[in-house]
């Protein structure tokens, strides 16, 4: 049933822009495995075994802690509607901060947002796909706007605070590297 590739076809692009929801999984070396849904205008197809995702500040930061880590991840599309497909990319990733070099030119390929906190560049080494089949139907009725408007209501200065406070290290006390990467210095 499931059949391996080396890099994204031009059918798994097609498949990847319809999906309106993703999952990252990463983990460490030990402690917790984290697997995080993604979704919105988040995700880039930079080549076809480059995947970038705009990571939104939100209440973890395992993904940062873990890259950092252990660099492996990978990302996963399941069909929840039309033909039944889940398709796998696996590979190393890299976390970029406001301060890397890289940034700018990556953050340009996303809609704006205050909530901006990492980027991922997912260097892709193998593709799997398989068939999904047990994957229910599901009909999607739009994005939610909550985490954009809490976003936009606490501004940078309260993203930044929440960064300090809720953000500078994983559920098993990993450092996410946040605030030095971020160019932000540690409340005293």
């Amino acid at each position: 049933m499931g059949q391996l590739f080396e890099a994204l076809s031009p059918r798994h692009v097609a498949f990847i822009e319809a999906q309106k929801i993703y999952f990252v999984g990463t983990a460490a070396a030990e402690g917790s495995v984290n697997l995080s849904p993604k979704g919105g205008d988040s995700l880039r197809i930079l080549g076809p075994n480059t995947l970038a995702w705009l990571n939104l500040t939100g209440s973890g930061n395992e993904s940062a802690a873990h890259v950092l880590q252990h660099p492996r991840m990978t990302v996963m599309f399941c069909a929840f509607e039309g033909a039944s497909l889940i398709l796998r990319a696996y590979g190393r990733a890299r976390v970029l901060h406001q301060g890397d070099p890289e940034w700018p030119s990556l953050l340009a390929l996303f809609p704006p947002s205050v909530a901006a906190r990492q980027l991922f560049l997912l260097e892709i080494d193998k593709v799997q796909a398989s068939c999904g089949m047990s994957v229910p139907l599901f009909d999607y009725q739009g994005d939610r706007e909550d985490l954009a408007n809490w976003s936009i209501r606490q501004g940078r200065e309260g993203i930044e605070a929440y960064w300090r406070k809720k953000n500078q290290r994983s559920l098993d006390g990993l450092e996410s590297e946040i605030l030095a990467r971020s160019g932000l210095q540690a409340d005293d």
